[in-house]
């Protein structure tokens, strides 16, 4: 197929797909493919979040994130390498660098549902005794956020010629994590190592990400002649872009695309910015093999066959999240 380099990211509905119109429903499969074929990105509405959830997630994830720092380092435990809980300013940087990110963040994991024995996988999750109402906000956010991600696994899967359903055993319960991050502001912009950013250029470890708007500009994708290029949302929009599980199942024909947050301008250093994904991670145990119908003669198997356990742990001790 040709290639489109897009000055912006596509915008969908993910109410065409779930319409039971068959021409609405191909249609999104079709246009969502396209655009991950080539920029690795769509924006879009309908996904379940309501205003009044998103409103309320941001006005709690405020709350903690300005409770003073020996607070919220109670709720760092460095024995679950950042699985759970509080990760602190600077602590996780992109592969390939050292110096860290300006951020903060927090990690809320999967409440497993059923007796289904992954549950030992996980460590339970930790909730600030001084924000009692994170807890529900949050769990709430992330099943809505997982179960649209499950309806974006079903277009992807029907775009590959596969199953509608195949992904479903595979995420069902996944290692999935809702990541509040705090960009934090720098008063003294000379004060940071001048190659210190919010977030340094990456790809996703996971199937793919939907992102909450943020609450300021600053994040930017890579396209393929080289560019950078503003991601901008609607305030009703989720932005979902393909992760390095998903790219490498597929070969890469789905991309992957790198992405950053730049700083402000100097003189709005001194600011906050707030933003929400929601990282989609299979079961630990899922063959990320690359998929049979993704490799031609053009297109040799490029990756050798790992577990999406495997490869995270991986990429974990590659961003200084895990030794």
């Amino acid at each position: 197929m040709s290639q489109v380099l897009y000055d912006e990211v596509p915008s969908l509905d993910l109410a065409d797909f779930l319409s039971g119109d068959p021409q609405r429903k191909q249609r999104f499969v079709e246009e969502l493919g396209r655009a991950y074929q080539n920029i690795g990105f769509v924006a879009i509405k309908n996904h379940g979040l309501s205003d009044a959830l998103t409103n309320q997630l941001y006005t709690t994830i405020k709350k903690f994130f300005a409770l003073p720092d020996e607070v919220k380092m109670k709720y760092h435990l460095a024995h679950l390498a950042g699985q759970r809980g509080y990760t602190p300013k600077g602590k996780e940087h992109a592969k390939g660098r050292n110096t860290g990110d300006l951020k903060e963040f927090y990690h809320v994991g999967q409440e497993v549902e059923g007796n289904d024995p992954i549950r030992s996988q996980y460590p339970d999750n930790v909730w600030p005794t001084e924000i009692p109402e994170m807890e529900e906000v949050c769990v709430t956010a992330y099943k809505t956020l997982e179960k649209a991600g499950k309806h974006m696994l079903q277009a992807i899967a029907l775009y590959l010629g596969l199953d509608e359903f195949y992904f479903e055993d595979k995420v069902r319960n996944g290692n999935s994590i809702l990541r509040p991050i705090h960009y934090y502001p720098i008063e003294n912009p000379d004060s940071v190592p001048a190659d210190a950013v919010r977030a340094a250029e990456h790809g996703d470890i996971n199937l793919i990400t939907l992102l909450m708007g943020a609450s300021a500009d600053g994040l930017q994708v890579l396209r393929r002649d080289g560019q950078w290029i503003p991601i901008t949302a609607l305030p009703e929009q989720v932005v979902v872009n393909v992760g390095d599980m998903l790219a490498r199942h597929t070969n890469d024909y789905l991309k992957s695309t790198i992405h950053r947050v730049v700083n402000p301008p100097r003189e709005k250093m001194n600011t906050s910015r707030f933003s929400i994904p929601f990282f989609m991670h299979p079961r630990s145990e899922m063959d990320l093999t690359v998929l049979p119908s993704c490799v031609d003669a053009s297109h040799p198997k490029k990756y050798d066959d790992i577990t999406a356990g495997d490869f995270l742990n991986q990429r974990l001790a590659e961003i200084g999240l895990k030794k």
